[in-house]
């Protein structure tokens, strides 16, 4: 029997899960007696995908976790921190062969954590107050689904449907009924029936309306069936049988209404992203969302030396120097600047300025506080709220 392709836990500590040539760098360095050689390691997103112009950055407690025991200092944005293009997220200091073959691993950490929590920031934004649901996890492999899950829960989803996924994050699963319930009974109004009949009361009664008949057809057959105990209807409707998606919850709203089923919600997903989002969230009353978040497109974190044995030095195209980055919460600015060049005031507003990249490993020993998942969610609500309106410019 097959079992999931996966790397251990002990393979990535010991630098197993790498790209040779560091492996082959660590080797010419032993060689040419430059082991010791110490160095500031920035990483930071020189780039991002059309559109964006800020992420969230997801991850932090694990490479706390990559580099334990190693001999170098880390410094980092907090967990849930929105941070910029250019702008450093984590400063790794030390001999460059104490850490040189976990770049791999901790970009890939990062990357991936980071991309899901801005997508689903994105998609949040858009959503503002209305209800913003994960559905993604049969987007990915099953090995990794809690990690997906709490990058999109940290990120601002207001629940998420995966079991697993939210026990680990000491959530209830949340979630509505799949197309094969009403296609095993064979009837719509018969599968609802059963679904209020058997499901426990504080299981919100969501009727999926877009099996066989037109959406507006089926919202109203729902409503007719289940009256008051109807929380919502949800349209999954396939992209081959779209059309006008507001146009359809425009009708449907309006002939719920006529019918006096004001109560009733409807709630939208497939292929949702925040595109979509922007242009329902007027007429719908939440949101499920999938692969949009599950496979963002990729915040494109990157480490590079900045700085060797005191000296600024970097590549082409790259910042050198060890840098600090200082926050004003009141006008909600960054500013970065040369290590040891201290600032005090926004130079916008004079407001008193934060110094945001904060030691979680010192000396190879962890001080790295992690933070609940909800509490995390919260620093990103609550700088979500501090943005001006998203721009959106394809993020497809």
């Amino acid at each position: 029997m097959t079992n999931f392709l996966m790397a251990s836990f002990d393979e990535i500590i010991q630098g197993k899960v790498t790209d040779v040539y560091f492996m082959r760098t660590k080797e010419i360095l032993r060689k040419e007696g430059l082991s010791n050689i110490r160095v500031v390691a920035e990483i930071h997103a020189y780039s991002m995908p059309k559109g964006f112009n800020w992420a969230i950055l997801v991850g932090v407690g694990e490479v706390a976790k990559i580099l334990e025991g190693k001999e170098v200092d880390v410094y980092s944005l907090p967990e849930g921190t929105l941070f910029r293009p250019v702008h450093p997220v984590m400063n790794i200091e030390g001999p460059y062969e104490a850490f040189c073959e976990y770049e791999t691993v901790i970009l890939g950490t990062l990357r991936h954590s980071t991309s899901i929590a801005t997508r689903a920031a994105r998609c949040k934004k858009c959503a503002g107050d209305k209800p913003l649901l994960f559905f993604g996890t049969r987007s990915v492999h099953p090995i990794i689904a809690p990690m997906v899950d709490r990058a999109a829960f940290i990120g601002g989803c207001d629940g998420i449907s995966d079991v697993c996924g939210a026990e680990r994050l000491g959530l209830k699963p949340l979630g509505t009924m799949p197309h094969a319930l009403i296609v095993v009974f064979g009837d719509q109004v018969k599968a609802w029936k059963a679904f209020d009949k058997h499901m426990p009361e504080d299981v919100p009664r969501i009727a999926l309306c877009d099996t066989w008949f037109d959406e507006r057809v089926e919202a109203l057959m729902a409503a007719e069936a289940l009256g008051s105990r109807l929380y919502a209807v949800r349209f999954d409707t396939p992209s081959s049988r779209r059309g006008d998606m507001r146009k359809i919850v425009e009708e449907t709203r309006w002939t719920l209404n006529a019918k006096g089923f004001n109560h009733v919600k409807i709630i939208v997903s497939g292929g949702v992203d925040e595109e979509v989002i922007a242009q329902l969230k007027d007429v719908a009353d939440g949101f499920g969302v999938g692969t949009a978040i599950a496979f963002p497109l990729s915040i494109d974190l990157s480490m590079d030396i900045v700085e060797v044995e005191g000296e600024p030095r970097s590549k082409k195209g790259k910042w050198p120097g060890k840098k600090n980055l200082y926050r004003c919460w009141n006008c909600f600015e960054d500013y970065v600047t040369l290590y040891g060049r201290e600032m005090d005031r926004c130079p916008k507003c004079n407001s008193k300025v934060e110094s945001m990249l904060k030691p979680i490993v010192l000396k190879g020993k962890v001080v790295y506080e992690e933070k609940s998942p909800r509490e995390v969610r919260e620093y990103v609500l609550k700088q979500l709220k501090l943005l001006k309106d998203l721009q959106l410019d394809s993020a497809r």
